[in-house]
């Protein structure tokens, strides 16, 4: 096996896996583990007790964190005429159709989210939904992105405004809720937006335990567990 780096074994000395700490403790801690070079973005995954491969129960939506991701977003619009000047004007940074159909299928990605208008959906969905499904980017009227509102979305998205959802074969949320400069306030009002959501997602359906765990970490830092009760 591998022998860990200085660095690692640092971080875990912070860090005690089989602890559920409070979410002041967590948010503390995340900010010392997040030592890199680089700006660490602060990730939260949290698993439900949900089967989500049931229709009733795949857990999917939109949260306006209230203070951003801390990341420059980059949003492509599939919109034509009046709302693809629309989404231009309100700072799409890619807004096209067929052309820009044929440039993703090329393999170009470069982009963090995506908008269409309804009526090119039935043009997007043959050809992109192979591309853009597996990696989270299809457009999705759930998700408040196959809309008329073009212009609204994309404010929205960069402002800080994210999508959720649930893997199929776990149950489990994985979002992005700041960067390790952000103040701890910042941090912990980002992770109660999200928290907040999901219980509200609870579908119906879902009896015993909703909230199975949650962990937050920085992107090269360990995982620390938070009490899943303080979100009950």
């Amino acid at each position: 096996m591998a022998k860990k780096g200085k660095r690692y074994n640092g971080i875990n000395e912070h860090v005690d896996r089989l602890q559920l700490y409070t979410i002041d403790e967590a948010v503390s801690l995340v900010k010392k583990t997040g030592s890199a070079k680089f700006d660490e973005t602060v990730d939260l995954a949290s698993r439900l007790g949900i089967d989500a491969r049931q229709a009733d129960q795949n857990i999917r939506g939109i949260v306006a964190l209230p203070h951003g991701t801390g990341k420059s977003v980059r949003v492509v619009v599939f919109a034509q005429g009046d709302l693809a000047r629309q989404a231009e004007e309100a700072g799409a940074d890619f807004v096209g159709t067929d052309d820009l159909v044929d440039k993703i299928v090329d393999g170009w990605l470069d982009f963090d989210a995506t908008i269409a208008t309804p009526d090119l959906m039935r043009n997007i969905m043959p050809k992109l939904g192979r591309v853009l499904g597996p990696r989270g980017l299809m457009p999705n009227a759930k998700a408040g992105t196959v809309t008329t509102d073009v212009a609204e979305t994309i404010r929205d998205i960069k402002a800080g405004q994210i999508e959720y959802r649930a893997e199929r074969s776990s149950g489990i949320v994985h979002v992005p809720i700041g960067k390790v400069s952000f103040e701890e306030e910042s941090i912990k009002q980002n992770l109660n937006v999200v928290m907040s959501a999901l219980v509200a997602a609870r579908p119906s359906v879902v009896k015993g335990r909703y909230i199975r765990s949650v962990a937050i970490s920085a992107t090269m830092g360990a995982g620390i567990r938070i009490d899943p009760q303080q979100f009950a």
